[in-house]
């Protein structure tokens, strides 16, 4: 994985974001800091400035958000 700064705005029982995780984990990506939206609600307040909405998976590159699972593991196939 390169040096950028990459965070994934998430909640556990989200199916899309279950699929994001599980290719995180079985890739064995490492460097990505983990927002659990609904544990935190300033990690919400934060993905609602970033995107206008609380929709997940969003994956942060380098404070720049991606929305959409398929475009997620696409990025991180690309980038790892």
């Amino acid at each position: 994985m390169s040096e950028q700064t990459l965070s994934l705005y998430h909640f556990p029982s989200c199916p899309y974001c279950q699929k994001v995780s599980a290719y995180i984990r079985q890739n064995e990506i490492k460097g990505i800091e983990l927002k659990n939206i609904m544990d935190e609600p300033d990690f919400r307040q934060e993905l609602f400035f970033l995107t206008g909405k609380n929709q997940v998976p969003c994956l942060v590159i380098d404070g720049e958000p991606m929305l959409e699972s398929d475009d997620i593991i696409d990025w991180l196939v690309q980038n790892k």
